[in-house]
């Protein structure tokens, strides 16, 4: 089983873009939701984020990792290998 990548997204985002770049960067494939286009998804990030409004919203898994900042944070201390080896 692989690793489940989600990611809510909105319109022109540049942390959204730098997400995916990351995203990608690192051989994940990801579902994106945008909640600019469909409010049941902005529904669903705010409860799963803890009403966190800001896109995007990253999660691994199910876990949340947060935002862009998150991500990149989550990538230079390690803890996204280790997400993504947990589901290798």
């Amino acid at each position: 089983m692989g690793t489940k990548v989600e990611i809510f997204t909105g319109a022109n985002c540049a942390y959204c873009f730098a997400a995916k770049n990351l995203l990608k960067a690192k051989g994940l494939d990801y579902e994106e939701f945008r909640i600019d286009q469909d409010p049941a998804r902005l529904q669903e990030m705010l409860q799963r984020s803890a009403s966190r409004r800001t896109v995007p919203q990253i999660f691994i898994n199910g876990e949340h990792i947060g935002g862009f900042e998150d991500l990149a944070a989550a990538e230079r201390s390690g803890k996204l290998a280790q997400l993504i080896g947990a589901a290798a």
